[in-house]
C-alpha cells in the first residue's frame, strides 16, 4: 500500500462523549458535533457509534453535512445546522427533518416563508461576532420569534479554552440576558465550556474537539492513529541538503527515509525541521521541507528502519503535532486528506 493508514478507535470516541456527558448534571443533554466529516474521522461512522451510545442532538456546519448524518442515525436525532437556512437548503431541510439555528432576520424571514411549520433554532451573538444574531436584532424581533417557538437558542464562546479570561463571564452573562423569560432549551458551551462548569452548560452542550481526544479535554483518549508507509531510503554525507529550499544541511553523515504523506494529507508544512514522527517508541525527527506528498525523515539512528513510521501514536497525540506547526489539533485532524485508508476499531 502506497498510502498512509488512518487507524480510528470508535470505542474511544465514544468513552469520551460519555467521559465528557458525565461532567454535566442529568438535567443536561450532551449532543456532539461532527461537522467536517467529524473532525476527518468519518461522520458517518461516528454518529452511528454515539446514536447507539445514547446521544440525540447531532451538530454540523452545513445542511449537506446533515444529509450524511440523517442518513445513519435514522428519524430520532436532531441534527442542527450552525449555518442556519441559506439559501438552495430548503428542500433539504425540510425532507430531512434537519434544525436550521438560524443567524439573522433574512434566514427568519426566509425560513418561515418556505417552511412556515418546520423546527428551527435561533443563534445569538454573545460577544464572539462571528454567527448570530447581536442583542440588537434579537430584542427587537424577540417577541414575534418566540412566537414561533424555536427548538433551541445557542450561542458560542470565544475564549472558553482560557478558563479565567473575562470574556466568559460576559459571554455567560450576555447570552442569560438575552434569554431571560424564554422556556426553550438553551446552548452554550462546546468541550471547553463544558469545563468551565454548570453556569454554562444549561440543557445541551455541543463537544467537537473533546470527542476526537483533543485539548482541552485532557481526559481525553486519542481516537486517530497514523501509519504512513517508508517509501525509499538514501545515506547522505555531510553537506548534503534535503528537499525543497536546501532547507536542512546533513551535518554528519546521515540515513534519511522519505515516506508517503505531506501537506495534502494534513502533515502542516509549519511543522518543516521541527515536527517528529515514531518508530515504534522511538522519535525520528522531520528534516527538510515537508511536500505536498512526500515528508523526509532522519532515521539515522535506528538499528533497522521499518516499513512504516507514525505520524499519531501513543508516543504522539494531535495536540503534539500540532505543537510543532504552531497550530492547533482541531486544525490537523480536520486537515487530514482522503488519501488515507481509514480503518475502524470497536463497533461502527
Amino acid at each position: 500500500m502506497s498510502t498512509g493508514i488512518l487507524t480510528i478507535d470508535l470505542e474511544a470516541i465514544v468513552s469520551n462523549w460519555r467521559s465528557l456527558d458525565s461532567l454535566s448534571p442529568s438535567t443536561t443533554q450532551t449532543g456532539a458535533t461532527v461537522k467536517a466529516d467529524g473532525y476527518s474521522q468519518g461522520a458517518a461512522a461516528v454518529s452511528r457509534a454515539l446514536v447507539r451510545a445514547g446521544c440525540r442532538d447531532f451538530f454540523v456546519a452545513a445542511a449537506e453535512e446533515g444529509a450524511e448524518v440523517r442518513e445513519v442515525v435514522g428519524d430520532g436525532p436532531r441534527i442542527y445546522v450552525y449555518s442556519g437556512h441559506m439559501p438552495g437548503d430548503t428542500d433539504m431541510i425540510g425532507d430531512l427533518g434537519l434544525i436550521p439555528l438560524l443567524n439573522s432576520i433574512e434566514q427568519m424571514t426566509r425560513h418561515i416563508e418556505a417552511l412556515p411549520i418546520h423546527p428551527f433554532g435561533v443563534q445569538l451573538d454573545s460577544g464572539m461576532n462571528r454567527l448570530g444574531m447581536e442583542p440588537e436584532e434579537w430584542f427587537a424581533a424577540r417577541d414575534l420569534i418566540m412566537r414561533q417557538r424555536p427548538a433551541m437558542i445557542m450561542s458560542h464562546l470565544a475564549c472558553a479554552d482560557e478558563p479565567d479570561h473575562p470574556m466568559n463571564a460576559q459571554q455567560l452573562e450576555q447570552f442569560r440576558q438575552m434569554v431571560a423569560g424564554t422556556d426553550v432549551p438553551l446552548s452554550l458551551a462546546a468541550t471547553a465550556g463544558i469545563l468551565l462548569g454548570e453556569d454554562y452548560q444549561f440543557d445541551v452542550t455541543r463537544p467537537g474537539i473533546g470527542l476526537y481526544g483533543g485539548w482541552p479535554f485532557e481526559d481525553g483518549k486519542a481516537t486517530a492513529q497514523i501509519s504512513v508507509p517508508v517509501i525509499q531510503t538514501r545515506d547522505l554525507e555531510e553537506g548534503e541538503p534535503v528537499g525543497y529550499g536546501n532547507s536542512w544541511i546533513a551535518g554528519k553523515p546521515t540515513k534519511i527515509a522519505t515516506i508517503a504523506a505531506g501537506y495534502a494529507d494534513g502533515v502542516i508544512r509549519a511543522a518543516s525541521n521541527h515536527g517528529v514522527v515514531f518508530a515504534e517508541e522511538t522519535p525520528c525527527p522531520i528534516v527538510g521541507r515537508i511536500s505536498m506528498d512526500l515528508i523526509t525523515v532522519d532515521v539515522t539512528h535506528l538499528a533497522n528502519v521499518p516499513r512504516s513510521l507514525d505520524l499519531l501514536s501513543p508516543g504522539q497525540t494531535i495536540d503534539d503535532l500540532a505543537r510543532s506547526a504552531g497550530t492547533i489539533g482541531h486544525e490537523i485532524l480536520t486537515a487530514m486528506g482522503a488519501r488515507y485508508s481509514r480503518r475502524y476499531i470497536g463497533n461502527p
